[in-house]
């Protein structure tokens, strides 16, 4: 709660990231799976020098009917920005899960 009271850290929604350039920062966007491909390009678009953007999300979990493992703004971002010098791409294994044995169980089976 401190953190936030500070400004060390911030949540924005989408709406108030638009028309903006966003400098020396390091942009979490969690649930990128859920974003279409211009959601997700309108906010890297936007990153001003210094700033970083982690895109996290899993496309097993995508729970907007209009998007899949293909045509959602996580996989669309991992895909156009794949061998750029500027980007890392980090995937995690079921094996990997911090969750409970229930959790990985289901990872594989469902």
């Amino acid at each position: 709660e401190e953190i936030f009271e500070r400004g060390l850290i911030q949540t924005e929604a989408l709406n108030y990231i638009r028309g903006r350039s966003i400098v020396k920062t390091y942009l979490i966007i969690d649930e990128a799976q859920n974003m279409t491909p211009n959601q997700v390009k309108g906010i890297i678009t936007r990153a001003g020098k210094g700033t970083k953007i982690i895109l996290l999300g899993d496309t097993n979990q995508i729970d907007r009917p209009m998007l899949d493992e293909r045509t959602n703004g996580l996989s669309y971002a991992s895909e156009y920005m794949k061998g750029s010098p500027l980007c890392w791409q980090v995937t995690f294994s079921p094996e990997e899960c911090e969750r409970s044995l229930l959790a990985m169980d289901a990872i594989t089976r469902l």
